[in-house]
């Protein structure tokens, strides 16, 4: 017997997940220059981190030596959305919180539900558990809300939605989502992961979190990696009801957030300036990337996140042919999108380099 037969057949069912390349991979890889390479992959954000953050954690650097204590961001999180602080909960990244829902609420026997082209983390942490993944087909690439509730099966207990949706950047008008939400019982757990909330026009926006009041059964789950340049942290958050948060905090590990990254997240969310300097550059740069797709001939999928996915015919090909050039992109096969490609929106010169190699690679 081999040790790989040990592990349930679950677990060796499941596909890694695929992170973007690094830049240092591929100036390995290629022999380029680490300085000339632009990474527009991984949607993160091209002004850095706030700066109010790396002042913050260059001062919680003193005390390294000591285990964190979540309690400030905690409470800064409460204040900011009028919760209480048994109704949060911390994570190394809100991947962590995606696979905190899973454990506590998934198991063998149990099902999820989830948009075809949705997060890759869904059905990794839907099989991590034991739980069978119900796929439902898209709708134009987004979530088809009435499919996924006629999915719905007795042994469900999580719907996964991501909103807007990572890597079609499509986007589910609150009012729709809300029915979706009073249709369901309160067996099914909803996962609303709003990584990209920050970058929504404010007409789109809407208050999910007074939602808590009315649905028990819905967990809202956000980052710091995308708007507030805090990928390379990782820290985000859970937000439900303080029975939901109390689960959660149960298999949560002890200290998974890092002294560094509760610090930085304190900080980063009173910098407005900050913020609105984030969401300004992505508006501008969504348009310089559309205007050369359209320039160029390329299909895209609207995209209310800092990012732009775009038909390139073949994909496979055309990835190949930037990563020689020194720009990454991000190639979708793993979503089942094998003729799609994701690209970040990065600094206006960075856009504009991305457009050019794009232009070569289709020659």
């Amino acid at each position: 017997m081999t040790t790989a037969k040990l592990a349930p057949a679950y677990i060796r069912a499941i596909s890694p997940y695929l992170p973007g390349k690094p830049i240092t991979e591929l100036a390995r890889e290629m022999g380029i220059p680490v300085d000339s390479i632009v990474k527009l992959a991984s949607n993160e954000n091209p002004l850095g981190m706030s700066p109010k953050a790396r002042a913050a954690m260059d001062k919680a650097a003193a005390g390294i030596e000591r285990y964190p204590d979540n309690f400030d961001l905690t409470r800064s999180l409460a204040e900011r959305y009028g919760l209480g602080m048994d109704q949060i909960v911390v994570g190394n990244g809100s991947n962590d919180v995606l696979d905190l829902a899973a454990r506590v609420f998934l198991a063998p026997g149990r099902s999820a539900v989830f948009s075809r082209h949705a997060f890759a983390v869904y059905p990794l942490a839907t099989m991590a558990s034991g739980a069978e993944c119900i796929a439902v087909p898209a709708r134009e690439f987004g979530h088809d809300l009435d499919a996924m509730r006629m999915a719905i099966r007795p042994d469900t207990r999580i719907v996964w939605i991501a909103n807007p949706n990572n890597p079609t950047g499509n986007f589910l008008p609150y009012p729709q989502l809300r029915v979706f939400l009073k249709s369901l019982t309160q067996d099914v757990v909803v996962v609303l992961d709003e990584a990209y909330n920050e970058y929504l026009p404010p007409a789109d926006r809407a208050d999910t979190v007074a939602w808590l009041k009315e649905f028990p059964n819905l967990l809202i789950t956000r980052t710091f990696s995308k708007v507030y340049g805090l990928a390379g942290l990782r820290i985000g958050y859970g937000l439900g009801s303080a029975e939901m948060a109390d689960l959660l905090n149960r298999v949560r590990q002890p200290f998974n957030a890092n002294n560094l990254a509760l610090a930085a997240a304190v900080a980063a969310l009173d910098d407005h300036v900050f913020l609105a300097d984030s969401y300004d550059n992505n508006r501008r740069g969504m348009e310089q990337i559309l205007a050369g797709l359209k320039r160029i001939g390329l299909s895209h999928i609207p995209s209310h996140g800092n990012f732009v996915t775009f038909k390139a015919g073949d994909a496979a090909g055309v990835n190949q042919r930037l990563l020689k050039q020194g720009v990454i992109v991000r190639p979708l096969g793993n979503y089942a999108m094998p003729e799609h490609l994701r690209v970040t929106i990065g600094l206006e010169r960075e856009n504009a380099r991305f457009l050019e190699a794009l232009e070569q690679a289709l020659a």
